[in-house]
């Protein structure tokens, strides 16, 4: 068994937490403390954040879209694959290194992907980006954390409450989406969505993408 090797690590602004990147071979694992954030290996709930998110939008012509958290790029790889060649796609990350490790000991799993044309990324919180950009976006993707309660960073709690949720809601065109990843069910997070006026659809996925492997949540928040 190859044993794990620690890459680098990374401050999260506003927090006191640590980031750990982790190599053992080709897989890498992103840590905070004991848990596990994410793996190289297990990119499918990520990845149909992204599709699920592009079916509701398919009619676009020019799709703008904003995803919340670079991670591995899974969300972004994806997203890239189902747009058309006039998507405008943002990533907000609010941890510069995480950037520099997607150019740097994780090049080879991005690929062409932050260089793509369609692609900006911008190091900064991303509920700035969607407080600042009202009738902007035609899908928010939120990978933030590890889902609506903050893990990493407390202050992440805001994109999730109710009031956070309708200046996402502004942010939106009419017809937009707001898709939401978490790590496992949240039994108020619908409730909420429909408090701050979207239409609410809740679908489990799996974790590798196929049929095994853990379960998580995908949230379908679409404004009428």
């Amino acid at each position: 068994m190859i044993p794990w090797e620690k890459i680098d690590t990374a401050a999260i602004p506003g927090s006191d937490g640590e980031l750990r990147l982790m190599r053992r071979g080709k897989e890498f694992s992103i840590k905070l403390g004991s848990n596990e954030l994410m793996n190289s290996r297990l990119s499918g709930s990520e990845a149909a954040l992204a599709t699920l998110a592009a079916k509701h939008i398919e009619k676009v012509v020019k799709p703008v879209v904003l995803i919340g958290g670079l991670g591995m790029g899974f969300t972004l790889r994806a997203a890239l694959a189902v747009l058309g060649s006039e998507a405008q796609i943002m990533v907000a990350e609010l941890v510069p290194a995480v950037v520099a490790w997607a150019r740097g000991p994780m090049a080879e799993l991005f690929g062409n992907s932050l260089s793509d044309p369609r692609v900006d990324i911008r190091e900064v919180d991303v509920a700035q980006l969607i407080e600042r950009h009202p009738l902007r976006f035609d899908a928010i993707l939120l990978d933030v954390d590890n889902g609506p309660e903050g893990l990493t960073r407390k202050a992440n709690d805001a994109l999730y409450d109710i009031a956070g949720l309708k200046i996402a809601h502004t942010a939106l065109r009419r017809g937009g989406v707001l898709a939401v990843w978490s790590s496992g069910p949240h039994p108020n997070f619908s409730r909420r969505l429909r408090t701050a006026g979207f239409e609410v659809n809740e679908i489990n996925v799996r974790a590798t993408g196929k049929g095994g492997g853990a379960r998580h949540v995908i949230w379908m928040a679409r404004k009428s």
